[in-house]
This record gives structure tokens, C-alpha cells and sequence, in this order.
């Protein structure tokens, strides 16, 4: 369990792993199927992430249009989810990829129900810089804890925002063709 600090204002320290995830193309997409056809794809998208994050225990802190932040106490089953949320959506034969990006450590956790953080800009940056069909991380969220996922080295990138390089692993299902 996480040691919690408090500071003045009703903010609290907490380690949390932080996830992003987002439809690629939904702009594109709506643009040229409808809105009637963007919201189906949607509610696809939201009841697979409903779905998994309650089962892997990580909550949804926000929808963000055709995406999502998510956060998870450890980072194992918040990197799980996201690996699962991502085979979901391709097994659901949805016309759009996934990508995401993760981040953990410390946060403060304001006025109860916000994150302010590196970690928190950092996932969502990752987010940001991943292709379709991809899940970026910074290599020491990685744990030999994972069983179902497995983490391919890319190497030291520059992260907007960010003064320091950071090396980058892609995430991926530990049974997918690489």
C-alpha cells in the first residue's frame, strides 16, 4: 500500500500509474461516416473499457471524447488493462486502432478528483507520440510482474515538455507477432 502525504489546499501525494488512451482517426472518421456512426463506434469503445478497467481494478478518471484517462494504484494491472482494452478493440473489429501511453509515480491528487503531475503529462505526451495500434512507456514502469505483456526496447526519445530524453518501450500482448 502507498504511503500518502498531504499538503496545505486539500492535496495529497500518491504514487499512481497513469494510462491515455484514444481512437486514431476518429476526427476522419466522423467526418466521413456521421456523427450517428461516431457515436456507435464510441459505445463500443467505452463498454470494452468499462468492461476491463473494473475487472483489472483501474478506474476511469475521465473520458475524453473518443478517449480516455485512466489510473491505476500499481502499475501492473493498469498495464494489463490497457494491453487488453487494446485486443478487445481489434477483436471487436471497430474501424479504428488504439494507441495509448502510460506513466507512473508521484502525483497530487487535488481537490480529490484531479492529478497533477509528471507522471500524469507524461503518460498523456506518450499518448500523443504513439502510432495506431501502438502503447508507448518509459522502460522503468516495466516489471518482470508482467505475464501478458512484453516490452520491446525503442529506445532514448525526446518527450515534449520534457528536458531529459526518456527511454521509451513499446508494449505489446506477450503472445503478438512482432
Amino acid at each position: 500500500m502507498s504511503e500518502v502525504a498531504h499538503f496545505e489546499g486539500g492535496g495529497a501525494r500518491v504514487d499512481r500509474t497513469f494510462a491515455f488512451i484514444d481512437l486514431s482517426g476518429f476526427t476522419a472518421y466522423t467526418d466521413a461516416h456521421g456523427d450517428g456512426e461516431a457515436v456507435k463506434v464510441l459505445g463500443v469503445f467505452r463498454g470494452a473499457v468499462r468492461n476491463i478497467a473494473s475487472r483489472r481494478a483501474v478506474r476511469i478518471a475521465k473520458w475524453l471524447g473518443d478517449g480516455a484517462m485512466l489510473v491505476a494504484v500499481e502499475a501492473e494491472p493498469g498495464i494489463e488493462a490497457i494491453i487488453d482494452i487494446e485486443r478487445r478493440i481489434e477483436e471487436s473489429l471497430l474501424p479504428l486502432p488504439l494507441r495509448a501511453g502510460l506513466a507512473g509515480g508521484p502525483v497530487l491528487l487535488f481537490e480529490g478528483d484531479d492529478y497533477i503531475g509528471a507522471a500524469v503529462n507524461l503518460a498523456s505526451r506518450l499518448c500523443d507520440m504513439a502510432k495506431p495500434r501502438e502503447v508507448l512507456a518509459p522502460a522503468d514502469l516495466v516489471s518482470s510482474l508482467l505475464v501478458n505483456t512484453k516490452a520491446l526496447p525503442i529506445g532514448s526519445r525526446h518527450v515534449s515538455g520534457f528536458a531529459q530524453p526518456i527511454e521509451l518501450v513499446r508494449l505489446v500482448a506477450a503472445d503478438a507477432r512482432v
